[in-house]
């Protein structure tokens, strides 16, 4: 990665997290759903990044979260998993080969980063909110939990896909 892409990329970790651990912790829509956003920084690397450096930012961003949180490493786990499964998923909804060194993105992908997002959303949500229960005593909360902040964090995800797409436009339009 570029010097440049190395500062975005570190600003973006240490937004998110600050904004996981200051602000969207507390949230907790019918006391259900609680939005996830630092897993954006996952689904935002590079299509062709090296897998290993992957898992390792997964997993010292959900390590990150963990100390900040006083969770016993359940957000390491759950992110790991993400970073693990972000290369193959990518190759069930776009061809790798042709965006080896970009970034996903709804302006390049359309529908298909929509996708992508919300089953990796789902997946770290399922594997976060079940090592979190540790009981399949009660499926139904727990299966509501998994879908409401699925849907939550999906919705947060697409609004920083707007946000960033307007401005890379407005951007573009005055240069």
């Amino acid at each position: 990665m570029l010097k440049s892409s190395v500062i975005k990329y570190s600003i973006l970790f240490i937004v998110l997290v600050l904004l996981q651990v200051l602000v969207l912790n507390r949230i907790s829509f019918l006391g259900y759903a609680v939005p996830f956003s630092y897993i954006y920084f996952i689904l935002k690397l590079p299509v062709g990044y090296n897998r290993n450096m992957t898992l390792l930012l997964g997993f010292i961003l959900g390590l990150c979260i963990d100390l900040l949180c006083s969770t016993p490493g359940i957000n390491a786990a759950a992110t790991t998993l993400l970073a693990f499964l972000c290369r193959p998923v990518q190759g069930l909804f776009f061809m790798t080969d042709d965006y080896e060194d970009q970034t996903p993105s709804f302006g390049l992908l359309g529908f298909s980063f929509m996708k992508y997002a919300i089953l990796l959303t789902l997946v770290h949500h399922a594997a976060l909110i079940s090592i979190e229960s540790f009981s399949f005593f009660n499926v139904k909360l727990m299966l509501l939990r998994i879908v409401a902040s699925t849907i939550l964090t999906s919705i947060l995800i697409f609004a920083f896909e707007g946000f960033s797409t307007k401005k890379k436009n407005s951007w573009q339009k005055t240069v």
